[in-house]
């Protein structure tokens, strides 16, 4: 799995996304870092980042790493977002760049899935930060998963 594959399944697959410039920039086994560029097309009317865009590149930061290990696995384990919740601390101007760091967490709630067949939940975050490494807002999503049967 590769920015430019993710990049390319936002192109296909969640469009709206991809035309308000939401980029995978990184991903790896602990961590996905996702970007987007407060302009036109994605504002809301205080000139800043509408909120909804910003829920998509923090929602995809912590996505990514679920179907990574979900891939890894070899396993069919459906994943669907159950809760999340929001914080704004700051108007979101400029290029704002939203990393989760819990690549850990999924991939022992996905072991656990498969050993157990038991459904899963993994609370992961999302932090955005403006170009001055101010952070503009956290978004928390809890994911559930659980083994497909047949």
């Amino acid at each position: 799995m590769t920015p430019g594959k993710l990049n390319t399944f936002l192109l296909v697959k969640l469009p709206s996304a991809w035309l308000c410039g939401v980029r995978v920039k990184s991903i790896d086994q602990t961590s996905c870092t996702v970007t987007v560029k407060h302009k036109w097309i994605n504002q809301n009317p205080f000139n800043s980042m509408f909120w909804a865009v910003q829920g998509m590149a923090a929602e995809l930061t912590t996505g990514a790493l679920v179907t990574k290990y979900i891939r890894d696995s070899g396993k069919r384990i459906s994943m669907l977002v159950a809760t999340n919740n929001a914080t704004f601390t700051k108007k979101a101007t400029g290029r704002i760049t939203f990393v989760c760091n819990d690549g850990q967490l999924v991939k022992d709630a996905i072991k656990k899935t498969i050993k157990t067949g038991e459904g899963q939940t993994v609370w992961m975050t999302a932090v955005g930060t403006n170009s001055d490494n101010v952070e503009v807002s956290t978004f928390n999503f809890e994911w559930t998963l659980k083994v497909k049967n047949k």
